[in-house]
């Protein structure tokens, strides 16, 4: 994974920085997976920024106050991270989580060599905007180890 050496994994599950950290990490290696040819890898990797990415908005003490739920977030299922998010009205509805899903699955099980990618590059950076995990500095992030998949 990308942040591999880079970071403390325990950090991302733990902390709001660490799975800010995680998040942008995976979107700068899934972003380069991706043009380097590496479809399906891109593309998993991609989810993995996803999920850290909604577990850092929903962590943050600046954006707790947004919230008003009565029983605690699961941070592990994205998909009732994601629910808390439009009901909460910081997301809207306009990027297809079941869509995605489907072809993460895809993705993990084939290489998808012919897979035009940007329309949903496109609509998964408009996502990391409104969680506010884009746009990020690469530069400022830990070098990253090319000899990593």
């Amino acid at each position: 994974m990308p942040h591999f050496g880079l970071m403390s994994t325990e950090d991302s599950f733990k902390k709001p920085e660490g799975a800010l950290l995680r998040a942008r990490l995976h979107i700068r290696g899934g972003k380069r997976r991706l043009s380097q040819g590496k479809i399906s890898a891109g593309i998993v990797t991609l989810y993995d920024a996803l999920i850290f990415a909604l577990r850092w908005y929903l962590m943050a003490p600046e954006h707790r106050v947004e919230f008003r739920i009565k029983e605690a977030i699961d941070l592990t299922d994205e998909k009732a991270m994601i629910r808390v998010l439009e009901s909460s009205g910081v997301l809207d509805r306009s990027f297809d989580l079941r869509a995605f899903e489907k072809l993460v699955d895809t993705a993990a099980y084939e290489e998808m060599t012919g897979f035009d990618y940007g329309p949903m590059l496109g609509q998964f950076e408009s996502l990391m905007r409104r969680l506010e995990v884009m746009p990020f500095d690469a530069d400022a992030l830990p070098p990253e180890d090319p000899s990593t998949f």
